[in-house]
């Protein structure tokens, strides 16, 4: 198998190669060989599962170099779990890897793929890790990718987790992977509708990612300078945020930003929901052509009827996954790659790396995935603070236009 700038290239009949491979290197790529009786060298596998976010390359990067500079052979397990349910791995070196520091996606691209992991499951991995002569797996994913690594390591499964997702909502961590990408494009995305919003006195509601948590809308909205934010924790009703924003616009304030978490509860926020509120381009599709609108049009639609003040919803959507990670995100990234390879060689299986104090640390499989980890009430506080003094009219001046 021959190595472009465009990625992996198969040269098995049928083999598909992952569509996110855009590594810049030249070297060539061989898929694993099984192995034959006690190899000499000893193998370490890495996969990536669930929903993308940048940073997973400069993780995959961690978890190789480090195990070749512990005397490992490294594989790479693609499109998550079904690589290594298939035996589809590739052997990486530090070729492989060169120049992906700040690549956005995954070189070994992913997959959602929803198993009950039982005794049969947890038998056919085993299979495929001895066939490939692996000794265990650094996973580097979501929720439901860490909660399938959890029920894999009680069936015997050697597997060390890393934390990655956007929503920073993963169980005994202060982190994880692609957080900080996310929020700052959050943030950039609110100081353009700033200016937009001032031009045309309008209401700006923006949805965006934390299907159960607010931990993207309280930091992204918070750093965009968001006038009002909306996320699972802290209940409101939309009187209550109809209100607020005739408040501001009755004492000068020329227009009002409110970020809305795709996961708010809608239904209980009180009857003001329209039955069939008029669709804006943008939202969400569904297989079949059918459009279902978003939680942010709900509220947007509402605001509207509520206030007679004209309103425009964004749905930023799955632009907060691209690009290429920050450099927190590269850095986090690299520390939880390299610690987990340290994790997996020395042995500590049915554990995930965690940011604990500012520190990396191992803790069990089990407690990431005992629960979400919820936006904290000092954070929810903060930002009530803030946006309340930035429309409370505690300024000494006013602005031609106030924000």
């Amino acid at each position: 198998m021959t190595r472009t700038t465009h990625g992996f290239v198969p040269v098995e009949p049928g083999l598909a190669a992952p569509t996110l491979h855009t590594v810049l290197v030249e070297q060539s790529v061989s898929p694993a060989a099984p192995a034959s009786g006690v190899s000499s060298t000893p193998r370490l596998g890495v996969l990536t599962g669930g929903a993308d976010s940048p940073g997973l390359n400069a993780a995959i990067r961690a978890v190789v170099c480090q195990g070749i500079g512990a005397g490992y052979q490294v594989y790479g397990l693609l499109n998550g779990w079904r690589g290594l349910l298939n035996g589809d791995a590739r052997r990486m070196d530090e070729g492989t890897v060169r120049d992906i520091l700040a690549l956005g996606g995954t070189i070994l691209g992913t997959s959602r793929l929803s198993m009950a992991m039982d005794q049969a499951d947890a038998a056919t991995v085993r299979e495929q890790l001895t066939h490939l002569g692996l000794r265990g797996v650094v996973v580097i994913g979501d929720h439901e990718t860490l909660q399938t690594a959890h029920l894999l390591s009680r069936h015997g499964v050697h597997v060390v987790g890393v934390p990655e997702t956007m929503d920073n909502d993963i169980a005994g961590t202060e982190y994880c992977i692609g957080f900080d990408s996310a929020v700052t494009t959050v943030a950039e995305a609110l100081d353009k509708l700033h200016t937009t919003a001032s031009a045309h006195h309008r209401v700006m509601v923006v949805e965006v990612m934390g299907r159960n948590t607010g931990w993207v809308a309280l930091a992204g909205g918070l750093a965009g300078g968001a006038h009002r934010i909306l996320v699972p924790e802290a209940p409101f009703t939309l009187d209550e945020l109809a209100a607020f924003v005739s408040k501001r616009s009755m004492g000068g304030h020329g227009f009002s930003i409110v970020v809305v978490a795709e996961g708010v509860n809608v239904a209980a926020t009180g009857p003001r929901i329209a039955d069939n509120p008029s669709p804006q381009e943008g939202g969400a599709l569904l297989f079949g052509g059918r459009r279902q609108p978003t939680p942010g049009e709900l509220i947007g639609e509402a605001l509207e009827r509520l206030t007679g003040l004209e309103t425009r919803v964004t749905v930023l959507g799955h632009v907060q996954r691209g690009g290429s990670p920050s450099v927190y995100d590269r850095l986090m990234a690299s520390r939880f790659g390299a610690a987990a390879a340290d994790a997996a060689i020395a042995g500590q299986w049915g554990s995930m790396v965690a940011l604990r104090d500012n520190k990396v640390s191992l803790i069990a499989l089990a407690e990431s995935v005992s629960g979400l980890r919820r936006a904290d009430a000092e954070l929810v506080r903060l930002t009530e603070t803030l946006t309340g003094a930035a429309s409370g009219g505690i300024y000494s001046f006013k602005p031609l236009v106030a924000g």
